[in-house]
């Protein structure tokens, strides 16, 4: 009874597809994922010039610290960007989520998903050995 009531005063009213929302925000989701990529790719952009900016200045200095340091730096920004990255696969499968699509997006997770928990991996092996050769230096400068 009430879906019968609901269908006659709903005729009155135009569909979503009649007005054009429906377009509005699919091209909406389209910026959004624009946005999404775009600031992936600006910050996986920022922390490569951070990097070479960092590897220059510590080739002066030559120190292995400099150099571990700066690579924990430009995996972090990878991370970020990978993870924009993927955000930006999953809202574009909001649009049209044709079986196609849905695959690529699946294959493209588990690779990002797999980089991501490497590089995570590598961020804190390499923050626990500089804190431990911090330690190191401490304890051997110590009387």
């Amino acid at each position: 009874m009430v879906l019968l009531i609901l269908h006659e005063v709903s005729r009155g009213f135009p569909s979503p597809l009649e007005v054009g929302v429906e377009d509005i925000v699919v091209n909406l989701i389209l910026w959004l994922k624009l946005a999404a990529e775009l600031t992936g790719v600006l910050i996986i952009g920022g922390g490569v010039a951070v990097t070479l900016v960092r590897l220059l200045l510590g080739f002066s200095k030559n120190r292995r610290a400099d150099y571990e340091r700066t690579r924990l730096i430009l995996a972090r920004f990878l991370a970020l960007g990978l993870e924009l990255q993927l955000a930006a696969d999953i809202i574009a499968t909001a649009v049209s989520p044709s079986w196609n699509q849905v695959g690529k997006l699946g294959a493209i997770a588990v690779i990002r998903t797999g980089l991501n928990y490497f590089l995570a991996r590598e961020v804190k092996e390499e923050q626990e050995a500089i804190a431990k050769n911090q330690n190191g230096t401490m304890e051997a400068s110590e009387p």
